[in-house]
């Protein structure tokens, strides 16, 4: 397949086709689109060329078991999320982060606790969202993730002003109660 040719089919189209068929190809060229927005990402956090270029290839591994799993309707910004959240886990897993001066030892073991509970909520967070049903997850997603006010997701999704914010509202309700769940059982 040359990439080329496939330049005027829209993510989505993309997504369709890798759901529809199960080949990999299609993903290869829509993560191909996609490279340079990630290398640019893993850069800003990592601050090393070699270990952004590797970033970039664990997360197309990621990426590619995540959509099997899955259905993804906002690819760029889903992707985007993806490659933030490994960038996070890396420098964490190289303990980099700023610590104020002056810090007491047991504050700091509960800063880091509480960095650990806050990226593995955003982890189930992450894979919670395709668990609200389609008119939630598209309202969410367009409203948390993509910054769209009522008035363009209505514009996007045909929905009324009113329906927005129903959606938005008891999306981010039943997120909140799907996350509770998930780390609850992760607890017991």
């Amino acid at each position: 397949m040359q990439p080329n040719q496939y330049k005027d089919i829209s993510d989505k189209e993309l997504l369709d086709h890798f759901y529809a068929d199960d080949n990999s190809e299609w993903l290869g060229i829509l993560l191909q689109r996609y490279t340079l927005l990630l290398l640019g990402t893993c850069m800003k956090y990592l601050k090393n060329q070699e270990e952004a270029k590797d970033a970039v290839q664990h997360i197309f591994l990621k990426a590619l078991g995540e959509l099997k799993k899955y259905r993804v309707h906002y690819f760029k910004s889903w992707l985007y999320m993806i490659a933030r959240n490994y960038c996070l886990m890396k420098l964490r897993n190289k303990n980099i982060f700023v610590e104020p001066e002056d810090v007491n030892i047991d504050n700091t073991i509960d800063d880091k606790e509480q960095l650990h509970l806050k990226d593995n909520t955003l982890s189930i967070l992450e894979a919670s969202l395709p668990e609200l049903n389609t008119e939630q997850k598209t309202c969410v997603t367009l409203f948390y993730l993509q910054k769209k006010t009522y008035q363009e997701i209505s514009a996007i999704t045909g929905y009324n002003l009113l329906q927005v914010k129903s959606h938005i509202q008891n999306g981010k309700r039943n997120l909140k109660i799907i996350v509770e769940q998930k780390l609850k059982t992760l607890n017991e």
